[in-house]
């Protein structure tokens, strides 16, 4: 089950930043797509319910976009002593 929760606080970690940064599904899969990648809006929505994980290089291409430090993907995942 933690397994589980996990993804979906990586999810929710992600749907916190592109509202952050003032974009929807669609603006931000626009920017993916800028970038080579070929996610559909409906799979992004998915990564962010946490019902699908993210490719490596989506995942890299969303820090470029974002401009910000990995660790911001990943708030709230980790206990304090493993930060």
């Amino acid at each position: 089950m933690q397994w589980f929760l996990q993804d979906i606080s990586i999810g929710e970690n992600l749907k916190i930043l592109r509202e952050r940064f003032g974009y929807s599904q669609s603006e931000l899969v626009a920017k993916l797509h800028l970038m080579g990648s070929n996610m559909s809006r409906s799979t992004y929505s998915k990564i962010e319910t946490g019902t699908r994980n993210i490719r490596i290089s989506d995942f890299l291409a969303l820090k470029q976009i974002y401009g910000v430090d990995f660790s911001e993907f990943f708030i709230g995942l980790l206990p304090d002593s493993e930060k």
